[in-house]
Formats: structure tokens, sequence, C-alpha cells
């Protein structure tokens, strides 16, 4: 009998592809700033998302495993391990459709095309478009001191680089509408160069005849920092409007 047990096949578990997710979005906008998960424990979760470094310190990119911060001053560089991130969203990359090729004006344009090619507006997808964009406009939020201001306040800072004619991906997720307070309902993207050397969170975008790699994740985990900031802090108010004006 234990022959035959050996001999058996043995079962390999299958798990849904996974949005990991560092901290909800309504700590950010409460001005959370620091957390103790660094960058090398968040390259175990993904190879591919966006997010933002301890002290709001600039926009990240994480693309093919690697973690680049686009920084205020327009300067990207590529991140240790040993850095820390209060916010982040990451999966592992296998695209499961491409789009047909799209052409928008516009960043909402951009965003309805992906709509009508998505089979469900209620599951959480990543997307990425790599080509030659004709513009990409971008920002990044220079890094923050203590007394930390809520997001709002410190986006106010933000510098926004216009880029174009230019080579690059754009990635990000789009995420359900229930996840207010969580994430951000709709589309987050941020934008990286192809040489790397500018990109930043995405505020608009024309493109032209780029079609887009798409991932449908059914699997949502949420971790939650460890830090006196977050325990203590009020999240309780709706910042729904806030997250808009900060993001678009």
């Amino acid at each position: 009998m234990l022959l035959l047990l050996a001999l058996q096949p043995a079962v390999v578990a299958t798990e849904p592809a996974t949005l990991f997710q560092t901290a909800p979005i309504a700590a950010l906008l409460a001005g959370v700033y620091d957390d103790v998960f660094t960058l090398g424990e968040l390259r175990r979760h993904g190879d591919f998302g966006l997010g933002t470094l301890t002290a709001l310190d600039g926009e990240m990119i994480v693309l093919e495993g690697c973690c680049y911060q686009v920084r205020a001053d327009g300067q990207v560089r590529v991140l240790p391990d040993t850095n820390t991130t209060p916010f982040a969203a990451v999966t592992f990359f296998k695209p499961t459709r491409t789009t047909a090729p799209l052409t928008a004006t516009n960043l909402l344009q951009v965003c309805a095309a992906l709509d009508r090619t998505l089979p469900s507006a209620n599951l959480f997808y990543a997307v990425c478009i790599t080509g030659r964009f004709d513009a990409v406009t971008t920002r990044s939020v220079p890094r923050q001191r203590r007394p930390y201001p809520p997001l709002a306040t410190a986006a106010r800072e933000q510098a926004v680089f216009h880029l174009g004619p230019v080579e690059g991906t754009l990635l990000g997720f789009r995420c359900p509408a229930f996840v207010k307070g969580l994430n951000v309902p709709g589309y987050h993207f941020h934008f990286l160069t192809a040489d790397r050397q500018a990109g930043g969170h995405v505020l608009d975008v024309r493109l032209a005849g780029l079609c887009a790699a798409v991932q449908e994740l059914r699997d949502f985990r949420l971790t939650l920092p460890a830090t006196a900031d977050f325990t203590g802090a009020d999240l309780s108010a709706d910042r729904q409007r806030e997250l808009q004006e900060v993001e678009k």
C-alpha cells in the first residue's frame, strides 16, 4: 500500500493570481508615510506594480522584478532591498489576454477603451502597455517631513513632467468600485521610460496603436503596517474626494 501511494502522481495546488498590498490607501491619504516593510519583502510577493517610498519620497515602479524610484527632481534610481514602503501593490505579472491596438488622446479614453475589453468590473486587473507614446504627463511628490500632512496637501507640492514622444511602459492596476478605502477604485498607472531615465505617477497620456497586456486577478491580499502611526491613525473619514484630487 505504501508503495502504491508513493507511485501516485503528486497533486499540485494552483492558486489564483494575487494582488498583494502593503497597506490600505486610506492610511496613505491620512498621512501614514512610514513603514518597516522592505522592498526585499515586497519582491517576494510580486515583480510588477507600483507604490511610494517611506516619507512619501517620490513614486515607485516595480517592473521585471526591479524597484525604481522617480524623485520629485525627475531623477530615477534603482532601489536596494533595504528601502521601505508605506504603500505598494504588486503581483507576479503573467498576462492572460492582449487587447486590440488602442488609440486615445487622453487617459480617460485609455481607461474607457480598456473597460470595453474586460469581462467584469468586479475583478482586479494588472495592465501593462509598452511601446512608443505620443505624450505622457507624470508627477512625483517630494519627500515629506514630520509632522506629515495628509496626502492631498503633500500632493500640492508635486512636480509635473511632460514626456514624449517617448518609448516606455505604462503599468498599473484596475480595482473594482468596492475597494474604497483599501485601494484606488478604477485605474491607477505609473510610467517608466525605456531608458529608465524618467517616469512617475500618470496624470495623462496620448497613444496610438498600442496593445495592452492584461492579467485577471481573483485574489487580493492586504497586510497592515506594524507601526504606531498606523495603529493610532483615524481612518474613519471618507476621503474619496481627496483621492480623486490626488490621483487625477
